[in-house]
């Protein structure tokens, strides 16, 4: 049972049809200012996760990804798989 209620709090939510400046929206100020930066090269922010460490944007470019943890650090190279 334990188990149950944990895997269904880790089950991601996606929202379809998000428009951009909602998710602009639920950034904090230092995602905000890193994805300023890699929107400059291209990225565009496609979904923020949320999890008990904080939120992590998700921004894609050309089919590569990049995150921003919620203190502004940026991964050009994250070990997460993208689902279409």
């Amino acid at each position: 049972m334990q188990a149950t209620v944990e895997r269904e709090a880790l089950l991601e939510r996606r929202q379809r049809n998000v428009v951009p400046e909602n998710l602009w929206g639920k950034l904090s100020l230092a995602q905000k200012f890193a994805a300023s930066s890699l929107t400059q090269f291209g990225y565009d922010l496609s979904y923020i996760r949320d999890s008990q460490a904080g939120s992590m944007a998700i921004l894609l470019c050309n089919g590569n990804a990049a995150t921003i943890s919620c203190e502004g650090e940026i991964d050009t190279s994250p070990d997460i798989m993208i689902r279409n």
